[in-house]
């Protein structure tokens, strides 16, 4: 009986992910008042290939239709991950952090805040762009504001149906989100390929060898988002009571990709943004050197490779700098009593673990880096879609590993239960 309660609860957790994800496919399809959808295609089919369409991928097609989820959760990501960093360096945050559930749910609210105002930001203009480059049918103040509201709208409830997956659902809601955005561009994708192929214009050979290499690449992923690098640990003798604890030992596990997937959408988003700008704008006179920086700024072409890869590098470092605090984990050692063989307790195991998590993060940071360009590149030259770049395959298969791990928990979890119930041991305490 309670191992049926618990699966059915399993199964309800996974119907409220499946409801939602359906939910958020149906309001990429709801148009914002008053677009022109034949400009729009338009638009989209004079810039194929370029930033614009990797923006529309990671908005799961409703950039292309021009949806109320436009933007989909980027304002959410950028305001938590600008939460984040001002959290561990900003006193106030720092005590809230330290509050328990009240504190982290002042940081939650923040973030929400965070989240409108960007969103306003970039709705304003994203609406300002719509009506300059003739795709609105009555450009004005009254479309101005509805498309505002509808696009603001939108991102604030798909970062609520997000919270509503991570509380009722499985996994993180925002990451599931952006999975299911990208992987509703991967038929279409795959499609395009297969008729690249079957007119000509694509070797068959050579698409075969794209598909083993997104395998090979995908087994990469997953094997190295599971590599841990383990620091062995010793806990003293102590005195616990009448009882002399005998000394144990433990270890303390880093992945060996620290960051996880945060550099790639870091550095996605920042190049998103100005290239997207020159897209939009760049067709105005005054605007005209935009053109150069659009061309420039397309994936594959050397500044945007060498740009990506620098802000995926550092963002890797910033990252582990701002949200890993080596001494306070020594400090933590050294209360409970724990060493690290060899090293002396205090700043010099501090300083070991600084050294270890930096050849770590020199590791990881190349493996992203290459991740999210070495397919870029061989895809250019096969001259095939983007859409299945590195910084997709990693998005995916972490969200997906992610996502296993916690329903494996829960299935565990329902396991244990029902031992406890079959053990009985209320009998043990008579």
């Amino acid at each position: 009986m309670a191992e049926n309660k618990g699966m059915s609860d399993l199964w309800k957790r996974l119907r409220f992910v499946f409801m939602a994800i359906i939910v958020y496919r149906i309001g990429t399809h709801i148009p914002i008042p008053g677009i022109d959808p034949d400009r729009l295609a338009s638009l989209f089919d004079q810039n194929q290939g370029t930033i614009l369409e990797l923006f529309n991928l990671f908005s799961g097609g409703a950039l292309e239709r021009m949806s109320i989820f436009a933007l989909n959760v980027v304002p959410y990501i950028s305001s938590a991950i600008i939460m984040q960093l001002f959290s561990n360096s900003i006193p106030y945050l720092q005590d809230l952090k330290k509050d328990g559930q009240a504190g982290r749910n002042t940081i939650t609210q923040y973030t929400r805040y965070g989240t409108v105002f960007l969103a306003l930001i970039q709705a304003s203009a994203l609406a300002a762009t719509l009506s300059s480059s003739g795709l609105a049918y009555q450009p004005g103040p009254s479309f101005f504001i509805t498309a505002v509201v509808s696009v603001v709208a939108g991102t604030v409830f798909l970062m609520w149906l997000g919270e509503q997956v991570s509380e009722r659902g499985i996994g993180n809601g925002i990451s599931i989100i952006i999975a299911t955005s990208i992987l509703t561009g991967i038929p279409g994708a795959i499609g395009q390929a297969l008729e690249q192929a079957r007119q000509g214009d694509l070797n068959i050979l050579l698409l075969l060898s794209i598909g083993v290499l997104a395998m090979v690449l995908i087994a990469i992923v997953v094997y190295i988002e599971r590599g841990q690098r383990r620091i062995t640990v010793n806990y003293a003798q102590r005195q616990q009571g009448r009882k002399l604890m005998q000394a144990q030992a433990s270890h303390l596990p880093f992945k060996v990709n620290m960051a996880g997937v945060i550099p790639a959408i870091f550095a996605s988003t920042f190049l998103l943004f100005p290239a997207s700008l020159s897209t939009w704008f760049g067709q105005n006179e005054s605007f005209s050197f935009l053109q150069t920086i659009s061309l420039a700024l397309n994936p594959g072409q050397p500044l945007y490779v060498l740009l990506f890869a620098t802000l995926i590098i550092s963002f890797c470092f910033i990252w582990l700098a701002l949200t890993f605090n080596t001494k306070e984990v020594s400090d933590n050692l050294k209360r409970s009593g724990a060493y690290i063989p060899g090293i002396r307790p205090g700043e010099q195991t501090a300083g070991y673990i600084d050294n270890v998590l930096a050849r770590l993060t020199v590791f990881g940071s190349i493996y992203l880096t290459l991740i999210c360009l070495l397919p870029l590149g061989l895809i250019n030259f096969a001259g095939v879609s983007f859409y299945l770049g590195g910084t997709s395959v990693l998005i995916i298969v972490v969200v997906l590993m992610d996502f296993m791990s916690q329903v494996q928990s829960h299935m565990m979890s329902s396991q244990y239960s029902n031992l406890l119930k079959k053990a009985n041991l209320k009998s043990y305490r008579r």
